[in-house]
C-alpha cells in the first residue's frame, strides 16, 4: 500500500471527513523518483469545530507519527469545518513551488 493510501485511511478513520482529498507532491520536490515524501491534505470535518488551526495541525500530525517517523518529510494541510469550507469561492490554495536542492529524478 502507498503512503497515500495508508495517509487516507488513517485520516477516513479518525476524522470521519465530509470531503478529503490526499495528493502526493514529492514529484513537485527535489527527491528520487517514487520518494512518498511531500504530500497535502485537504480535510473537511465537524471535529475541526471549536478547535483553533494549530490544534486541528497537531492532531493531523499525531494522527500521522509514524507515516513521520518512516519518510514523510512535508504535509501541507487545509483543514476546515463544514461551514468554513462553504465560504472558501477558490477551494484549497495551491502549494508553492519548491525552492533550491538539486533535481535527483
Amino acid at each position: 500500500m502507498s503512503r497515500q493510501q495508508r495517509i487516507h485511511e488513517i485520516l477516513s478513520a479518525k476524522l470521519t471527513p465530509a470531503t478529503l482529498s490526499v495528493i502526493d507532491e514529492s514529484n513537485n520536490h527535489h527527491v528520487p523518483k517514487g520518494a512518498e515524501t511531500h504530500f497535502k491534505v485537504l480535510a473537511v470535518a465537524d471535529m475541526f469545530a471549536n478547535m483553533p488551526r494549530i490544534a486541528r495541525h497537531r492532531f493531523i500530525n499525531a494522527c500521522l507519527t509514524n507515516e513521520f517517523n518512516t519518510g514523510l518529510h512535508a504535509l501541507t494541510l487545509h483543514l476546515y469545518t463544514p461551514d468554513e469550507w462553504s465560504k472558501q469561492t477558490t477551494g484549497a490554495p495551491a502549494s508553492p513551488a519548491c525552492r533550491g536542492g538539486k533535481h535527483h529524478g
